[in-house]
């Protein structure tokens, strides 16, 4: 259950990520950065279909599974990012130019993930898909093997995806308390008008930020199709996407560290009361009680908000 928990962790922690850029930067919750998440894990379905990693997956020489895996894993990361891009560009900006309320910017944000929600269905239709009807790790030569830890399997899948989405977030991490962009996303999430006078291009910085979330979320998504391979389906983002914002708010909103402390504690959070209470129903009653008793503690998370404060 830990290793589980650990897993699903990092995938809410790279959503996570997503929701504390933008809120950094806007002060905006885009709550339809649950369907980037779910057009990602469909490109990452549809290009793992069209590359034949299906029933077939016995046959495949090992460097031609790998082949299929970065493929998706290209596919998915592109898809939302264009759909982050466009999202950004179709529902955000014009409030912007309007000098909108942040209540417009809010319902704006619900809008478009029904929207985008629905455009999946009426595509797609209302049943799972997926490529991958075989994807399991004793049937997977690239995932086949496994340590014994106490007698719980750990398959190297599993620890492929905790690596990955670890060493992901400290990249962000470092561009953005380093690099020069990454200046200008501090300086925008700091003080917006200044950044502006000082030269930093604020929409660039903005495009920029969805963008990378938008990456990040199609990474969480191939790595989903791993864990979760019973298949993807329209509205299948959506309490992911519930589950990655506490994660945000969790670990202190704003913060890029923050995001990953929150995912994978409350990856491990909702796997431990599994166990506690016997039943997999329970898992979100006791993520979300203890959120609201750290936030009582710590209205402002466990790290705090600090996207515009932080240094190099």
């Amino acid at each position: 259950m830990t290793v589980d928990g650990l897993t699903f962790g990092s995938i809410y922690a790279l959503v996570a990520l997503g929701y504390t850029l933008v809120y950094g930067v806007l002060n905006l919750i885009n709550f339809a950065h649950s369907e980037v998440f779910i057009a990602g894990a469909y490109a990452c379905v549809f290009t793992l279909s069209a590359l034949g990693f299906g029933p077939s997956l016995l046959s495949m020489p090992l460097y031609q599974l790998i082949g299929c895996l970065l493929a998706a894993a290209v596919a998915a990361m592109a898809t939302s990012a264009a759909v982050a891009f466009l999202l950004e560009r179709a529902a955000y900006k014009p409030l912007r130019t309007r000098n909108a309320s942040r209540l417009s910017f809010l319902i704006t944000a619900i809008g478009a993930s029904f929207a985008i929600q629905y455009l999946i269905y009426l595509w797609r239709g209302a049943s799972a898909e997926s490529a991958i009807v075989m994807f399991k790790p004793e049937q997977v030569k690239i995932l086949g093997w496994y340590a014994s830890v106490f007698g719980t399997p750990i398959y190297n899948y599993q620890v492929i995806i905790v690596v990955a989405a670890v060493a992901m977030m400290v990249i962000v991490d470092q561009f953005v308390r380093r690099s020069r962009l990454g200046r200008g996303i501090r300086a925008v999430a700091q003080d917006p008008d200044t950044a502006t006078l000082m030269g930093v291009d604020r929409e660039r910085i903005i495009v920029t930020t969805f963008i990378i979330g938008g990456l990040l979320a199609g990474a969480a998504a191939v790595f989903y199709v791993m864990q979760v391979p019973s298949g993807v389906i329209y509205n299948g983002g959506f309490i992911l996407g519930i589950k990655a914002f506490t994660a945000a708010v969790l670990g202190g909103i704003g913060n890029i560290r923050g995001a990953l402390v929150g995912g994978l504690l409350l990856g491990l959070i909702g796997n431990y009361g599994q166990i506690l209470l016997g039943d997999s129903q329970w898992t979100d009653v006791v993520s979300f009680v203890v959120l609201v008793l750290i936030l009582m503690v710590r209205p402002t998370g466990l790290l705090g908000s600090d996207l515009g404060k932080a240094r190099a």
